[in-house]
């Protein structure tokens, strides 16, 4: 077990935000010119490499082969729930909505958590977290709307793949609730059979695929490196290492914002107000549901 190092821990939640701040710029990026399903098979298999290197530099290869012959059907499961479904919808929506839109909403599902934990689980709501629901998912809503409430101007397809993704990852983390394996055994699983998933998608649906010296496929890996894989070892170290998780859990809220100003920079998307009143209502949702917890 490594030692309690709580300036550690902080710097390396600091760094794994900084990097997902980053990445709904990217993902927009490299949209560009790569279908959603392109972009999650290629960032699929970027994380695959780096978990396998993370595996191989601690020699752990014999662990992780008893991880999977343990638990095959739990494995087949999570891998096509996340990154196959899960991150082929989350693109999608992104391909739909302006960035500032998909990021936002994406943030609410810890919201969708709390929601499918009452059948799944069988927990129950405070007042409180119910509370938090209703703030977190109004914000939803003033931002899927733009301060418009002639619904029928609002992109529902695209806001519904939002909304979507948001409950097929509180789904993936429901189901790893009783996961003990090592993280780097249990992710490289994972995003194995999900990248074998998409390769078998591409087989039957084939695409056309840009010249493979187009830059979107360094957009692709970045996604990779820096959404799907380095960046949640670091995250998970950082847990590991803290003495008060909480401080480091905290950080995660400077990540909308600052993804935010790069939307603004790099996209040259204008931020709306509404967007800025949604998010506003989405954190403060989940930080009224954390101090529940």
């Amino acid at each position: 077990m490594m030692p309690k190092n709580q300036s550690r821990a902080m710097l390396l939640g600091l760094i794994a935000v900084a990097c997902w701040a980053t990445v709904a710029t990217a993902f927009k990026l490299a949209l560009t010119g790569l279908t959603p399903r392109q972009l999650v098979t290629i960032a699929s298999l970027v994380s695959v490499f780096i978990f396998a290197g993370v595996i191989t530099r601690k020699r752990q290869w014999p662990a992780a082969w008893q991880a999977l012959r343990a638990s095959p059907r739990q494995y087949l499961l999570l891998g096509v729930l996340n990154p196959a479904v899960y991150y082929w919808v989350l693109f999608m929506a992104y391909d739909a909505l302006p960035a500032q839109q998909a990021q936002a909403i994406n943030y609410s599902w810890a919201m969708a958590y709390s929601l499918l934990a009452i059948p799944v689980l069988g927990q129950k709501l405070s007042r409180r977290e119910l509370c938090a629901l209703g703030i977190a998912y109004s914000g939803v809503v003033v931002i899927a709307t733009g301060g418009n409430w002639s619904l029928a101007d609002s992109n529902w397809f695209g806001i519904s793949l939002a909304l979507v993704s948001t409950l097929l990852w509180a789904s993936y983390w429901l189901i790893n609730t009783r996961n003990t394996d090592a993280p780097s055994h249990a992710l490289l699983w994972c995003f194995v059979i999900g990248f074998l998933v998409l390769v078998l998608a591409e087989l039957i649906w084939p695409q056309q695929w840009p010249h493979w010296q187009n830059p979107v496929y360094l957009a692709a890996i970045y996604v990779g490196v820096f959404e799907m894989g380095l960046t949640f070892l670091l995250w998970l170290s950082a847990l590991r290492l803290a003495v008060s998780s909480a401080q480091v859990s905290a950080l995660i809220f400077l990540s909308p914002v600052a993804s935010l100003g790069l939307i603004y920079l790099v996209l040259g998307e204008t931020i709306q107000l509404t967007t800025l009143i949604g998010l506003g209502a989405i954190l403060l949702g989940l930080y009224l549901q954390r101090q529940q917890s």
